[in-house]
């Protein structure tokens, strides 16, 4: 048998980490060690545990994968994280792996794909989903202007949760940080993002797929 890739699963529906325990497990050398069903509970977990790999889905109530992500990462810089996710966007993948996720794979994708995500990143290696890898592609081919790409992990949380109706106070709750701080991210997502009202900020993120229209 293969050495075994110990594994964390981070989604906020028991339902989800109950089949990918089921798919991952009818592999040879596979096995779920830890599951975490929020980022806060998924960044204590990764120190308790230290799996080899983590699964973690990108959108969770409170702090999100994207956030869960960046701050496992900055304490964990040797985490292979795979990012399990819904979004089959080219700026959720980009952001992901800017952050420093190994893998992006789309839930919608083959079950394959998630077996060979894992197997590619216990290696050290990467991995995305061909559908992602071809909108990438694409967009850098095309030269798609989309100035979310500009953005870093932090700044791209806040711009969805602003984009999706949240308040200074609401957001400062989801991220544990100051409502100055989130404040100052507003003030700087305007700059960068060349956008004058909230408005026009919903429209941007409807535009590259951050929130559905």
């Amino acid at each position: 048998m293969s050495v075994n890739i110990r594994i964390m699963l981070v989604d906020d529906h028991e339902v989800v980490r109950s089949g990918l325990r089921r798919l991952l497990e009818q592999n040879d050398g596979v096995e779920v060690i830890a599951e975490a069903d929020s980022g806060e509970q998924a960044y204590q977990f990764y120190g308790e545990h230290m799996p080899d790999v983590i699964v973690m889905d990108m959108s969770m109530p409170g702090m999100g994968g994207l956030e869960a992500l960046r701050r496992i990462i900055a304490r964990y810089p040797q985490a292979r994280v795979i990012i399990f996710s819904m979004h089959e966007n080219a700026a959720f993948a980009s952001q992901a792996l800017g952050a420093g996720a190994r893998a992006y794979v789309a839930k919608s994708g083959a079950a394959d794909d998630l077996v060979q995500a894992v197997r590619e990143v216990a290696q050290g290696k990467g991995y995305l989903s061909p559908g992602i890898a071809q909108q990438i592609a694409l967009q850098t081919l095309s030269g798609s202007d989309d100035p979310t790409r500009l953005l870093s992990a932090r700044e791209f949380e806040v711009f969805r949760l602003l984009a999706a109706g949240k308040g200074v106070e609401e957001i400062s709750t989801i991220l544990k940080i100051s409502q100055k701080t989130v404040a100052n991210y507003q003030t700087l997502l305007k700059q960068k993002l060349g956008i004058t009202s909230p408005i026009e900020l919903v429209r941007l993120a409807i535009k590259h797929g951050v929130i559905e229209g």
